[in-house]
């Protein structure tokens, strides 16, 4: 299949104050038209800075520094403003974190995915009410048609991120961007909108980019799998590779560290140390400081992502680097 995204060399730049460092060092990614993908990794290792730096939402702080991201075969970093605002939504479609940030409390759920048809397409009155109610109901929102003059505030946490969701969807976009769906989600509804997006994927035939730290929601949603450390991408492969037979060291501590197929009373494994700061990274492998393989060569040079078998990519030394 061809590719629908293909991300090269993406390094993105921060400048806050007198601090100024890549949240991004040359990312390479790429997910096929119809497939499924996770980027996946600790809270600050630039996941959701990749999400944004796709849809053209870099915060003021952030730019882009090198590097490309094809879309459907166009550079989207070359786009202006006006280009990005007809792809997001059309054709890129993303839910965010948090909905009730992300959703206007003033103004109702009908208006808000209203708003994101009206701006891709001439439709109004019943015709657009319909479309909305439709949404509503795919998503399985209750009541539909009730839930129309409801405010983001009258609704619970996943009957928002079932609201987000609609808009993400409603114009049926080719890709589909899920940045940590489930965050603010209790357990119990955290499945049921995981399982809703996986089935509208299917159904809409989407390609699906999912940011997560969560392997075990990888697992069940993805076929492939991009493990990110401290800006950088150090193993990529089929996902039922990386659980099978994971390379990276920081991958097999990741997985070491999951409580799945634990026996009761046993303590978990942890990962030594603590994520670097992104202006003050260790020399060579990022991962040096905290990797139990770690020799002088790791903490000299920093190894490239290299291909070590047929689609199974690993930035590490010891893997032949």
């Amino acid at each position: 299949m061809d590719n629908l995204l293909d991300i090269n060399g993406l390094r993105v730049k921060i400048s806050a104050g007198s601090n100024e460092f890549n949240a991004i060092d040359g990312i390479n990614l790429n997910i096929a038209s119809g497939g499924t993908h996770a980027l996946v990794g600790e809270s600050g290792c630039g996941k959701s800075i990749t999400a944004y730096s796709i849809m053209g939402l870099l915060p003021n702080v952030a730019s882009v520094t090198g590097g490309s991201v094809h879309f459907a075969g166009d550079d989207l970093l070359k786009k202006s403003e006006s280009a990005m605002q007809g792809i997001r939504g059309k054709q890129i479609g993303m839910i965010f974190q948090e909905p009730l940030s992300s959703l206007d409390p003033v103004f109702t759920i009908y208006n808000q995915v209203a708003e994101a048809i009206t701006l891709h397409e001439n439709v109004n009155g019943n015709e657009l009410k319909e479309r909305v109610t439709a949404l509503l109901k795919k998503v399985h929102i209750p009541d539909a048609e009730k839930r129309l003059k409801s405010y983001p505030h009258q609704l619970s946490g996943g009957m928002r991120q079932r609201v987000m969701i609609a808009s993400a969807i409603s114009l049926k976009p080719a890709l589909l961007i899920a940045d940590e769906p489930t965050t603010a989600l209790d357990v119990t509804i955290q499945l049921q909108i995981l399982k809703l997006i996986k089935e509208l994927k299917n159904e809409m035939d989407m390609a699906l980019l999912l940011i997560t730290h969560d392997l075990g929601v990888v697992s069940y949603m993805c076929s492939h799998v991009s493990v990110m450390y401290a800006g950088r991408i150090v193993e990529s492969c089929a996902t039922e590779e990386l659980f099978s037979d994971p390379k990276h060291p920081y991958t097999k501590a990741l997985l070491k560290s999951m409580p799945q197929g634990r026996s009761e009373g046993k303590k978990l494994d942890t990962i030594q140390g603590t994520v670097p700061m992104m202006t003050n990274l260790p020399g060579g492998c990022r991962f040096s400081d905290r990797c139990e393989y770690a020799n002088e060569k790791c903490k000299q040079s920093e190894p490239a992502l290299t291909e070590i078998s047929a689609g199974h990519f690993v930035a590490c030394s010891k893997e032949g680097n």
